[in-house]
């Protein structure tokens, strides 16, 4: 099964001419899966090769606009688009993020008077009081769940932490387990993790001839996991016949951030192939970017480094750091030196470094053991 990431979005506070604001997607076979909207992520998956269509699941890092404002319209748009199947009822598109998100969103339509044609849930996270300096808490009237649902909403779930792992669990399913972790930021702010199941290691199709097993529903059901029984009565086990398992694959996509809170980002995100993780400033800017809540390149590659992941994308940056491809002589802020001082960070650990850019996609493959 295919899988990527692509970048809408890589820049910070507000979206430019060169940089887009926050916005990326998770890409799997069918389904896409959006990690935050800022302003004009609508517009950013346009020019995309991705079709907004196929968005099932969004998921909020934070409440702050950079990363929120193109929620509504994006939802909107994909409405106005949508061509109802008279014989299948459209995909309930479910959103998970910080306690607020339900309010916003429904306020949002009901305000604008918007109708979507497809049903959608609102799934939110409870923060905990350190997620945040106290003026960066929302007041209870403001999160408040007045109970009257859109006319297209469906109740959704709110989902504590669960003191055991330190994680919220959002989504246990056939192919992935998606589970937030608490982020400290201005105000709470979360990241995610998507670990996908292992998938079953290669027939041993030499043994199963020997074994008198012909290809056919046999071996999809020894794929699958089940024992089955030959004919002369003998049963054979997947263990006897499956080479080692794959490693499913892990992406963990990290909201804004100064620092990491608990043990459950660490777990979360362990030996992840992918880390995103924001790099708003250089470290040589490092108090002011802490004293707003954000991290360098030196930051984020100590999170890599904990987490033993496999690649580390920098995103999230300063509008004063254009893309790469746009710096000119003489101009002072190089988002090169950016990928320089992570990598100088991580040298000797075997952990890649990219550059997240506007619609940079990176493959995210499986890897065999052996």
């Amino acid at each position: 099964m295919t899988m990527d990431l692509t970048f809408l979005g890589t820049g910070s506070a507000y979206p430019s001419p060169h940089r887009g604001a926050s916005a990326l997607v998770l890409r799997t076979e069918g389904e896409c899966w959006l990690f935050d909207c800022g302003e004009g992520t609508q517009t950013q998956l346009m020019k995309s090769q991705l079709k907004a269509s196929r968005i099932t699941k969004v998921f909020i890092s934070h409440l702050h606009g950079d990363h929120l404002f193109g929620l509504p319209g994006l939802l909107c748009t994909v409405s106005l688009n949508l061509n109802p199947c008279p014989t299948q009822p459209p995909t309930c598109v479910d959103i998970y993020g910080p306690q607020g998100l339900r309010q916003f969103l429904r306020v949002a339509l009901e305000l604008t008077s918007s109708q979507l044609l497809f049903p959608y849930s609102v799934h939110e996270l409870q923060p905990t009081t350190d997620q945040c300096p106290t003026e960066g808490q929302l007041s209870p009237d403001v999160t408040a769940d007045s109970g009257r649902l859109h006319p297209q909403e469906r109740a959704g779930r709110t989902i504590p932490l669960d003191v055991n792992s330190d994680c919220y669990v959002i989504l246990e399913e056939k192919r992935f387990v998606v589970k937030a972790f608490r982020l400290f930021h201005r105000v709470p702010s979360f990241g995610f993790s998507v670990q996908e199941h292992d998938w079953p290691g290669r027939l041993n199709t030499e043994l199963l001839k020997d074994l008198g097993l012909k290809p056919g529903p046999l071996y999809g059901r020894l794929k699958a996991g089940e024992s089955v029984t030959l004919e002369n009565g003998q049963v054979v086990k997947p263990s006897e016949v499956l080479e080692e398992a794959i490693p499913g694959r892990k992406v963990c996509v990290l909201g804004d951030c100064s620092s990491l809170l608990g043990e459950g980002p660490l777990r979360a995100c362990h030996r992840a192939d992918i880390l995103v993780h924001e790099a708003t400033l250089s470290d040589e800017h490092r108090e002011k970017a802490v004293d707003h809540g954000h991290s360098t390149p030196s930051m984020a590659a100590a999170v890599a480094q904990a987490c033993c992941a496999r690649m580390l994308v920098l995103y999230h940056f300063s509008q004063r750091y254009k893309p790469a491809g746009q710096h000119k002589e003489g101009d002072e802020d190089d988002v090169l030196e950016l990928r320089r001082q992570a990598e100088e960070a991580l040298q000797g650990t075997g952990i890649e470094v990219s550059l997240a850019e506007d619609f940079l996609t990176i493959p995210i493959p499986l890897i065999r053991l052996h």
